[in-house]
């Protein structure tokens, strides 16, 4: 396992100076099925049109469903499908990115695998991992999961407009999130109602700004 972990780390590591190298932020988003992943990157694609130029790259076990969605939004969008396996690596993205435009992209979101255990593990060229939790999902996962929140760079806990309507212990959850991670960007958000996603946008465009300036002074 060390060996493929490694190999892998080295794969990633050249991605992520070539895509810094082009001023590409690359986002690793992570979370489990049902949490909300490809509706962020559809409201994120609606969020930043004309703004930044957005691509995706989405990976699941079967179908293009997901790939659908994004497609729909206008967004250049590549498909991945590992047949059963429960992570993207970063030969997987490599291959993907071959049918991109580099030169016409300033976002890349890797839509991992719903999973919160093994993608954890693998890089796959990101700049920053961000997970998302629902509000639907429980306030133990962090503590239960803790590799993923602590490795994550921004936390999102999605579908917070259904908070009056579960048991999910609000306060809870935050105080083992900021304990594992206390430098995550933490958000409370609704992908259905667009509460918060204006801070998300926000903080992609701060990110992007500080790839593009270190593309630049290289």
């Amino acid at each position: 396992m060390s060996n493929i972990l490694g190999k892998n780390e080295a794969a990633a590591a050249e991605l992520n100076a070539l895509l810094t190298s082009k001023g590409i932020f690359v986002i690793n988003l992570l979370g489990s099925p049902g949490c909300g992943k490809t509706s962020l990157v559809e409201r994120t694609a609606h969020l930043l049109k004309g703004q930044l130029k957005l691509a995706v790259i989405e990976g699941d076990l079967y179908t293009s469903k997901d790939a659908d969605r994004v497609a729909a939004a206008g967004t250049p969008v590549v498909q991945i499908n590992t047949e059963g396996g429960c992570h993207l690596d970063a030969a997987m993205v490599k291959t993907a990115l071959a049918s991109l435009d580099l030169a016409a992209i300033d976002l890349l979101i890797i839509e991992n695998v719903g999973n919160l255990v093994c993608p954890a593990e693998f890089a796959v060229g990101e700049h920053a991992k961000v997970v998302v939790l629902s509000i639907t999902e429980g306030e133990d996962k962090p503590l239960k999961y803790p590799l993923v929140f602590r490795q994550s760079q921004a936390v999102i806990l999605n579908k917070i407009d259904l908070l009056p309507y579960t048991d999910f212990a609000l306060d809870s959850a935050v105080r083992d999130i900021n304990g594992l991670n206390p430098e995550a960007f933490l958000l409370k958000a609704s992908c259905r109602t667009g509460e918060g996603l204006d801070r998300w946008a926000d903080w992609l465009k701060e990110q992007v700004k500080s790839v593009r300036n270190q593309a630049n002074n290289d």
